[in-house]
C-alpha cells in the first residue's frame, strides 16, 4: 500500500517533523493539507509542496477553530497531528502550575479536539497518527511536564483505537531531532546538546525530520497496526 491518491491532513505540518511528513506523503502522490496558527509558517510550507496542496491557518488549541477547520476540509484519509510549541524545561520547584498546564492546551488537549472533529471525516480504512515522545519512558531531571504529556498522549492513542475502531490509530515517539523544540535553549547549548546526545546513542546521531516523517507514513500505510507506540529514538531507551 502507498499514500498515492489519498488525502493527508497534517495539523502543525508547517515545520519540522510535521513538514517533513507532508512533504514524504506528497512525494508517494498523496494530496496533502497543512495547518498551523502562523500565516506566514503556511505560506511557506506551501512553497515546498506540490501545486494543489491545501493550507490552513488555525488556533490548534482552540476547539472551535479545529470544528472549522475539518468543516472546511471535508473527506479525508490520513489525519497526522505533530503540533507542539518549544518546551520550557525546569524543575517540578520552579514550575508554575499555570505554564505546566498550557503546554497540555495544545499538545494533549489540542490532539484530543483534532481526532474528535476529525474522525468522522476519514475516509474508511483511513487512520490517525499523533504524536508521543520518549520523555515517559526516559525521563531526566526537569522533564516532569513533557514527561507527562508523552505519558498521557500513549494512553489515549490506546484508548482512541478502541473506540474508533475501525479507524487504526497510532502513535510516532520520538527521540531527540533536529527541529525547532529546542530552539528556546541558547544556540551553543542547542548544539553541544545535540553533539553529546548524539555521541551517546548507538546510531551515533540525533534523528533528523525525515527519519521521523518515515515513521509516520508507514502507520498511515500499515492496515494492519493499531494502538501501537513506533519508538524513533536512535536507540535512546537503550542506554
Amino acid at each position: 500500500m502507498n499514500l498515492n491518491g489519498q488525502k493527508v491532513v497534517v495539523l502543525g505540518g508547517t515545520s519540522g517533523i510535521g513538514l517533513a511528513t507532508a512533504q514524504a506523503a506528497a512525494q508517494e502522490g498523496a494530496a496533502v493539507v497543512v495547518a498551523s496558527s502562523r500565516k506566514q509558517n503556511v505560506d511557506c510550507a506551501l512553497t515546498t509542496l506540490p501545486a494543489g496542496s491545501a493550507g490552513h491557518v488555525a488556533d490548534l488549541a482552540d476547539e472551535q477553530n479545529l470544528r472549522d477547520l475539518f468543516g472546511q476540509i471535508g473527506a479525508f484519509d490520513h489525519l497526522v497531528f505533530t503540533a507542539g510549541e518549544n518546551m520550557q524545561l525546569g524543575t517540578i520547584a520552579g514550575t508554575p502550575l499555570d505554564q505546566a498546564r498550557r503546554f497540555f492546551e495544545l499538545r494533549y488537549w489540542g490532539a484530543y479536539a483534532a481526532v474528535k472533529y476529525g474522525s468522522p471525516h476519514i475516509h474508511k480504512g483511513g487512520s490517525v497518527v499523533l504524536t508521543t515522545g520518549i520523555a515517559s519512558l526516559r525521563p531526566r531531571a526537569g522533564w516532569t511536564v513533557p514527561a507527562s504529556i508523552c505519558g498521557a498522549m500513549d494512553g489515549l492513542t490506546r484508548a482512541l483505537a478502541v473506540e474508533l475502531a475501525p479507524i487504526r490509530v497510532n502513535a510516532v515517539s520520538p527521540g531527540v531531532v533536529r527541529t525547532s523544540l529546542w530552539d528556546g535553549m541558547a544556540e551553543a547549548d542547542r548544539k553541544a546538546m545535540y553533539k553529546t546526545t548524539g555521541a551517546a546513542l548507538p546510531v551515533g546521531r540525533v534523528g533528523e525530520p525525515q527519519d521521523i516523517a518515515e515513521s509516520y507514513l508507514y502507520l498511515m500505510r500499515n492496515e494492519f497496526s493499531t494502538g501501537q507506540i513506533v519508538v524513533v529514538d536512535g536507540g535512546t531507551v537503550l542506554v
